[in-house]
């Protein structure tokens, strides 16, 4: 940790006292052997690609970096980077994705935009107070799959999703449904979605009327006004289906199924969760409210 923080320009006698480290140990410890310092980065190295195997090979340096930190390594990030570099390995999430949006061009109602993203971090405060609906597409060997998910977007969870081969408003309906009769919310929620037809649709205005929650939707054309839901989009495309070619429809809805319960909501950690998955997350906040 010392000499990656000298790296970085900071005075090495400062962070040896901060670290509770002699600095003639420090010394000592850089002119050791080279042999015994490499054999040390074989150790981590063996620790970083469990981590990152267990990972679906798709996390990097920085949670890789909590991962041995929760080993118990006192190890850093910029360690870990090197490492990985110098073994060939990286994280997923580098290419670019650009969010496509439903079909607003209708003359429906539309709700008034409750939720705004530039101001999340003031508004969002605890589970089940704003979710956020979108809906995807995954390319398959028989044409689209269209995917409509609920995120919670306070601990990050896709309490609901639906996945079907057409953008009936019936997708968007029984992804709410899931959520609402998994989380059982209180009457303060408010959903947040684009203007699209399905959202904007007689029957889903209808449930969320039943279960005393609020519309809120997008300005037009502006898909950022719903970007943790994007941001989840991304995170599906880069870390699966950018990495697999679906024969099939059927096929599709397993790797995603299994994405989403298995892996996104119950193992992946999220920086922006303190470095706990969407589960964890949501169960510590609903203790800590108790």
């Amino acid at each position: 940790m010392v000499e990656e923080l000298s790296f970085e320009q900071q005075d090495v006698g400062h962070c040896c006292h901060i670290l509770e480290v002699s600095r003639s140990g420090y010394y000592g410890w850089l002119r050791r052997p080279i042999s015994l310092r490499k054999s040390e980065d074989h150790r981590i190295w063996k620790k970083i690609k469990f981590h990152w195997e267990k990972s679906r090979k798709t996390y990097g340096s920085p949670r890789i970096s909590e991962k041995l930190k929760a080993d118990g390594e006192a190890i850093g990030k910029h360690r870990v980077a090197r490492i990985m570099r110098e073994n060939g390995i990286q994280g997923a999430g580098k290419k670019k994705y650009k969010p496509q949006t439903t079909d607003s061009n209708h003359k429906l109602p539309v709700a008034e935009r409750l939720f705004e993203a530039e101001s999340a971090e003031d508004q969002v405060e605890y589970p089940n107070q704003y979710w956020g609906g979108d809906i995807t597409y995954i390319p398959t060997g028989e044409g689209w799959l269209y995917l409509a998910i609920v995120l919670d977007l306070f601990t990050r969870k896709v309490v609901g999703h639906s996945m079907q081969s057409s953008l009936h408003a019936d997708i968007v309906i029984n992804a709410l449904d899931m959520g609402i009769k998994r989380q059982l919310p209180g009457k303060d929620l408010i959903s947040h979605s684009d203007r699209g037809s399905q959202y904007a649709s007689e029957k889903y205005q209808n449930l969320l009327e039943e279960n005393g929650i609020r519309a809120s939707m997008s300005r037009k054309g502006n898909c950022y006004d719903n970007a943790f839901v994007e941001s989840f989009f991304h995170t599906l495309k880069v870390e699966l289906v950018h990495r697999e070619k679906f024969k099939t429809r059927e096929e599709a809805k397993r790797a995603i199924f299994e994405f989403i319960e298995v892996w996104y909501n119950r193992e992946r950690i999220h920086s922006a969760l303190d470095y706990k998955t969407p589960v964890e997350y949501e169960a510590t906040k609903l203790h800590q409210a108790a």
